[in-house]
């Protein structure tokens, strides 16, 4: 691209469909280096210098869904399942807001017999005693599940659409729909849940103008965070076969969610340091703001396999943290003791 077109497109506050297409496309290495800083620098001017941490605890890896890409999928008989107790999901949490981290993640495949009932036990229980922020991260559940766990306390729900276009969405999903998807984030929305939504880049099939609607959609939402992470392909799916995500493209994307949305919460992906040794450091350096690192316990964490060689799976999570703090800070940022909302203004009730 030639400096001046770019330039113009990095000078402006909102971009077109067309101008995402072209920053996604970027190729030569200075011009994607321009992308960078500038994305960088937005991410400071909007969102500071410190980085927050969202403590993820798996609490289950039953799945009844069989989307194609993802290594829990029900059909997939080499995993070892387990589902944590609520007592050791809640002293775990206790654990993390020990070491400074004010939100706690707590994730599963869609479990069912994870039922309201004992996630709102869960989320009460470490909502009494401190004043973290809760995210769930359960898949798709039932609307009166979803304000049920509001009240009990939960903060903020994830649920990634993985990609805008409904026939491949349903193609990945096992034939679920994307209109039904976005209606439960709209839904979650208007509940009071600060949101978490995401693409995987290198899906299958995946075009760049699909990432760009990806972009603008989340846009129009107005969502409160947005994850994109490379496609891992895992053994035992239909997609055990196919390429990874590119890591250039997964850092384009992250860079120019920053120009777009400004002050939306970024995560430097476990995905991305998966295939990266300095994943979340170049995450970092190109506009993300959010780790989300694992604090699973053994035996469980080794056997929540989205995907394989998962970076620090074998790790002891606690003798992890100190690492990830000094990674932190070799590259100049510090780390947040807040519980880092949503900076979004929040509103889209009207959609």
């Amino acid at each position: 691209m030639k400096n001046e077109k770019l330039e113009n497109i990095l000078s402006k506050q909102n971009f077109s469909k067309e101008e995402v297409i072209d920053l996604l496309n970027l190729d030569e290495k200075h011009d994607i280096e321009s992308l960078f800083r500038k994305a960088d620098q937005v991410r400071k001017d909007f969102c500071g210098e410190e980085v927050h941490l969202r403590g993820v605890i798996e609490i289950s890896n039953h799945c009844d869904q069989n989307c194609l890409f993802c290594g829990l999928r029900d059909d997939n008989f080499t995993v070892k399942r387990y589902r944590m107790e609520p007592d050791e999901i809640i002293e775990t949490a206790a654990k993390l807001v020990k070491l400074g981290i004010y939100t706690i993640v707590l994730k599963s495949g869609e479990d069912r017999k994870l039922d309201t009932d004992i996630i709102a036990h869960i989320i009460y229980s470490i909502k009494k005693s401190t004043n973290v922020a809760i995210t769930l991260s359960l898949g798709e559940r039932g609307l009166d599940e979803y304000k049920t766990w509001k009240i009990a306390g939960a903060d903020r729900y994830i649920l990634r659409h993985e990609s805008c276009d409904s026939t491949k969405y349903a193609y990945y999903r096992n034939k679920k729909t994307h209109t039904n998807r976005i209606q439960q984030l709209k839904y979650l929305k208007r509940l009071g849940y600060q949101i978490g939504d995401g693409t995987l880049i290198g899906l299958p099939l995946q075009t760049i103008d699909e990432i760009a609607d990806d972009m603008l959609l989340f846009q129009e939402m107005d969502t409160d965070m947005i994850a994109f992470s490379p496609f891992i392909p895992s053994p035992f799916t239909p997609f055990q076969n196919k390429p990874a995500g590119s890591i250039e493209l997964t850092l384009k994307a992250i860079a120019v969610a920053r120009l777009l949305l400004k002050n939306v919460h970024i995560p430097a992906t476990t995905a991305l340091d998966s295939l990266d040794p300095k994943g979340k450091e170049k995450g970092l350096k190109c506009g993300a703001n959010i780790l989300m690192p694992n604090y699973t316990p053994y035996p469980y964490r080794e056997s929540y396999r989205i995907y394989p060689n998962r970076r620090d799976s074998n790790s002891d999570p606690f003798d992890s943290h100190k690492m990830l703090v000094d990674r932190i800070s070799n590259i100049g940022r510090d780390i947040s003791f807040s519980r880092g909302d949503s900076l979004r203004n929040s509103s889209f009730l009207h959609l």
